[in-house]
């Protein structure tokens, strides 16, 4: 059901799903639930905000680590096209010499799609060995890599005359054991949740081929949010183009809402990375939900650049909100920020849907809008060369990673059973 059918059938709806897809409501009800904390009235977490600057201590020094001169790029999957030092983005650039700027930003966007629907958890015992580097990798820079080595050999495509797409029909052809070959993925290389992946860009290709207005009349392909967003008038880029961070994110989560698999829904409505918690207030048909969109909005930090390499001012960063994942939410349970109420809950595997992971998601949002002002207060820089978008790859990220390896040898804090598309 289109967004104009379902305002004339029923408004309601129509406006409570339309707050439900917006950062604000992500920030405003996170917030909710992180004064509910701090007055102990959480059955799950205290809060300690006495060990916010050991936490905010623990990011620069993660950030000074990692970018030592402090020019620190945004958090996006084009960081795990870098992994081992190779320059994988001048690969594909070059490549696509002599291309237009809107055809470059179409390939663009459709790697970083692919790639960020395909970074779902990995598991323990998968890598990926690069065959022209030879190096491995495994977790999330493997599957990037792996991803961007698909995508080049023109695994979702469905030309082999233009192998640097994905498109609808390609997609939607996608069969398990192709994308297994192309993950080295055997009974001594196991990868969790192949078939769900498979499954995740079928649907992928459903969704652009039901929306040839957003993704293109004759061949449908992610990129085509690129002209729906830019330059829908021509193929040219305006001189003075310029989108909101914002409009990326609402774009996706109308175009892409249906190929979730959380099940989450108002009505007939697929709501996807949105949860209910019982003391979230709001209006009307949006009481007791909490929403996140972390995937949604990870893709979203990924498709910036794409945007910004074609000529385009992205605006308004920091109305995207902190990922609220295991390395972030961790990062605030191992530096003391937020402490179990029971410790027993650590032992225990949790569903998405259950409250303590829906508050713990919820804490993690809010702090880290907290944390990210202590963090540039210890770097000495203003928000305009630290928005959020870095101080996430700096940053919260690296040193939730670094103090799980510590304290756990790399295992999160809280065990989630996900599907791939919550962490």
């Amino acid at each position: 059901m289109t967004a104009p059918d379902l305002e004339a059938i029923n408004p309601a709806l129509a406006g409570a799903t339309a707050q439900l897809r917006t950062t604000s409501a992500v920030r405003e009800r996170s917030r909710q639930l992180l004064a509910r904390a701090r007055q102990g009235q959480s059955r799950w977490f205290a809060v300690d905000d006495g060990f916010m600057e050991t936490a905010a201590g623990e990011v620069v020094a993660a950030t000074r680590e990692r970018y030592p001169k402090l020019h620190i790029p945004y958090h996006s999957r084009w960081r795990h096209f870098e992994a081992g030092g190779v320059d994988r983005k001048a690969q594909l650039d070059q490549r696509m010499a002599g291309w237009s700027a809107p055809e470059k930003a179409h390939t663009r966007i459709d790697l970083a799609v692919v790639s960020v629907l395909l970074d779902a958890g990995a598991g323990a015992d998968w890598k990926y060995v690069e065959p022209a580097s030879g190096q491995t990798f495994t977790r999330s820079e493997g599957l990037g890599v792996a991803s961007f080595h698909a995508f080049s050999a023109g695994l979702f495509s469905s030309d082999k005359n233009r192998p640097l797409q994905a498109d609808a029909q390609g997609l939607r052809a996608l069969v398990s054991d192709h994308l297994a070959a192309a993950f080295q993925v055997g009974p001594h290389n196991p990868l969790v949740g192949l078939e769900g992946r498979v499954t995740l860009l079928r649907r992928l290709g459903e969704a652009l081929s039901e929306q040839p207005e957003v993704f293109g009349d004759e061949v449908q392909r992610p990129g085509g949010l690129f002209d729906m967003l830019v330059s829908p008038l021509g193929p040219a880029v305006p001189p003075t183009a310029d989108i909101a961070a914002h409009d990326i994110l609402s774009q996706l989560l109308a175009s892409f809402s249906g190929i979730w698999p959380s099940g989450s829904s108002l009505g007939t409505v697929p709501l996807g990375d949105c949860w209910r918690h019982e003391a979230v207030q709001g209006e009307g048909l949006t009481a007791g939900w909490i929403p996140f969109h972390k995937l949604s909005q990870w893709l979203s930090y990924s498709l910036l650049e794409p945007f910004e390499w074609a000529g385009v001012q992205v605006r308004g960063l920091d109305a995207l909100t902190a990922l609220p994942e295991y390395r972030n939410g961790g990062l605030l349970l191992d530096a003391g920020v937020l402490r179990l109420r029971d410790g027993a809950a650590a032992s225990q595997v949790w569903l998405p849907s259950d409250e303590i992971i829906v508050e713990w998601r919820a804490l993690t949002v809010a702090l880290l809008d907290e944390l990210a002002r202590d963090v540039r207060l210890q770097l000495g820089l203003d928000e305009a060369r630290l928005p959020l978008a870095c101080v996430l790859e700096g940053g919260t990220w690296a040193a939730g990673r670094a103090l799980a390896q510590r304290l756990r040898a790399g295992l999160p804090p809280l065990q989630v059973q996900s599907d791939g598309t919550v962490f």
